[in-house]
């Protein structure tokens, strides 16, 4: 068997793209995804944040890393009490961020170099700044029911006036807040500065129409919908809207955990709306040619519901609801609890559906080096990267990035700042993520380590077995994923989990990797010689070595490797 060097191995990878099953799989489907958080990537102007021309600026980093597509947490013009997640115009950049001008030439370079744009699209509730709210408030014609509005209702028995139900906001305290202008409440499933839009309001589902419309004409590639779960709220045949009950999973009253979201989350109108979306994508599409534009859904649903998010032959709706069930594990999770945590979406979706991705870190979440240990965060790369559909991975978890302890004094940080700091580029200055004297978030002390630029230079690096990843995801075998007997997957062992790719004809690809800490020895995988392709920091192999599968195989703790046999 030949001995490959690395580039010639990448080389004949993406040559064999163009193989049996590329032809049948949309792009979407085998796409490795890349988050960015706009604050925390690139400052271009020195003001210590992250805006769009410095995203510009590392587009053709995300080429080299071999992404497909990445999507910007919000851009939107906004006071920024949720970091951009309330929006006062849906229609402009903020200028935190730069202007159109900037997008359009993100868009320009992004298009030349082969990425996809993905914008969050934040429809549940908009920002109390925005002017669609201020006309609500004023009752102006056509938005007087723009927002969930309500009298509230009285006490029986002291005749005060009171909210309308029980319900609990996201972020903890009431979900309904009064409006002394208009005197009624309005609702707002997470902060008190960003009021739910009003859905069942034909003109509401119009303006977001538009708003999809007017980024698609700017030429971006999709969109990710924030909250999904939120956007509509059960109402009863009389207007009244109905108290929660108690979930007992919290003795707080205030907590959002407090009660069971049986009225405020996953109604049945919400899926009819993500076909509706869908629907209006596809017509786009239709109408103006090229790739498919696709939609993710953010949704902490159970996987029967994101089922329902996804659609059916007759009605489809989001093609990827986000599938964030590998983020459940942690430092102790052996690969018996990866294959559970992969058996349940692959027994519903894939079974219905056909269709995966998966999700190991964002922006709302701790960095896998603190929440599984740095010496598994290849391993979470490899695993994600393996398993068929598409990978999604949050900025700096190439790397192996870390979360950093920020001291919080006031309102002036919140919880997930951790996870939010600015992207290691290199052992200089602030990791050349801006020339300013100061960033908006402390740069993680170990950036002199955890770079890129030191990372490229390192042959087993994450950044490199990340890259060697993306290459393997091009080749006939992980194209063949909707093939019957095209993938497997198993613990081998307790700890050992194994996933085979395969065309069935000329090449097979099996995935070891040792989830615990003791050595794993295996013996009779198969009859065949492999070869190894790609080996972890942890492995004593190098590729272009040769195993002979009938004989054992030993592992090393928290090793991973691919081997790859060809006819």
């Amino acid at each position: 068997m030949p001995k490959w060097t690395h580039l010639g191995l990448v080389a004949f990878l993406l040559l064999s793209a163009a193989t049996a099953g590329a032809a049948d799989i949309d792009w979407w489907e085998n796409a490795a995804l890349y988050q960015i958080y706009p604050r925390s990537f690139q400052d271009s102007d020195g003001d210590g944040i992250g805006d769009l021309k410095g995203i510009t600026s590392r587009l053709g980093y995300l080429k080299e890393i071999g992404i497909t597509a990445t999507w910007l947490s919000p851009i939107f013009t906004s006071p920024m009490s949720d970091f951009g997640y309330d929006i006062s115009n849906f229609y402009d950049i903020d200028p935190i961020f730069g202007t159109l001008s900037d997008f359009d030439a993100l868009i320009v370079e992004a298009k030349s170099l082969g990425v996809k744009i993905i914008l969050d699209f934040v429809p549940n509730h908009s920002s109390d700044e925005n002017e669609w709210f201020e006309k609500s408030v004023n009752r102006e014609e056509g938005y007087d029911d723009f927002y969930v509005w309500d009298d509230g209702k009285l006490n029986e028995v002291t005749g005060e006036r009171e909210a309308p139900s029980n319900w609990i906001s996201v972020f903890g305290g009431p979900m309904w807040t009064w409006n002394e202008k208009r005197q009624q409440y309005f609702l707002h499933q997470f902060q008190v500065k960003q009021p739910d839009l009003n859905f069942t309001n034909p003109m509401v589902r119009e303006h977001m129409l538009d708003v999809l419309k007017f980024w698609l004409d700017r030429g971006v590639d999709g969109f990710r919908i924030d909250a999904v779960p939120h956007i509509y709220e059960k109402r009863e045949a009389n207007g009244s809207y109905p108290d929660e009950p108690i979930s007992g999973w919290s003795n707080n009253p205030e907590a959002y955990d407090y009660h069971d979201h049986i009225y405020t989350k996953d109604q049945p109108a919400t899926v009819d709306l993500m076909y509706e979306w869908r629907a209006y994508l596809d017509a786009y599409q239709a109408e103006n040619g090229g790739d498919s534009r696709v939609l993710l859904a953010e949704a902490y649903s159970s996987v029967e519901t994101l089922s329902a998010y996804f659609g059916n032959s007759t009605n489809l709706g989001t093609q990827l609801p986000m599938n964030f069930q590998l983020m459940y594990l942690d430092g102790y999770s052996t690969a018996r609890d990866v294959v559970g945590s992969i058996d349940y979406w692959m027994n519903t979706m894939w079974r219905d559906h056909q269709t995966a991705n998966w999700v190991i870190g964002n922006h709302d979440t701790i960095r896998v080096a603190d929440r599984m240990g740095a010496h598994k965060v290849d391993l979470l790369n490899v695993i994600v990267n393996a398993l068929p559909g598409a990978s999604v991975t949050y900025y700096g978890e190439e790397i192996g990035m870390s979360n950093v302890e920020i001291a919080c004094t006031g309102d002036s940080c919140e919880d997930r700042d951790g996870e939010r700091t600015p992207m290691q580029w290199t052992p200089g200055q602030n990791a050349d993520f801006s020339s300013g004297e100061t960033t908006w978030l402390p740069v993680n002390p170990d950036y002199v380590r955890y770079n890129v630029q030191t990372e490229r230079g390192v042959a087993r690096s994450s950044l490199n077995i990340f890259k060697r990843l993306q290459a393997l995801k091009s080749s006939s075998a992980f194209l063949s994923f909707k093939e019957e007997g095209g993938f497997s997957y198993e613990a081998v062992t307790e700890q050992v989990l194994q996933i085979i790719r395969t065309n069935k004809i000329s090449e097979e690809y099996r995935i070891l990797v040792n989830m615990g800490n003791n050595m794993e020895i295996l013996d009779g995988l198969d009859s065949k010689t492999y070869e190894y392709v790609l080996v972890t920091a942890y492995s004593p192999r190098y590729p272009g070595n040769t195993v002979n599968l009938k004989e054992r195989i030993i592992l090393m703790p928290y090793e991973a490797v691919v081997l790859r046999w060809h006819a």
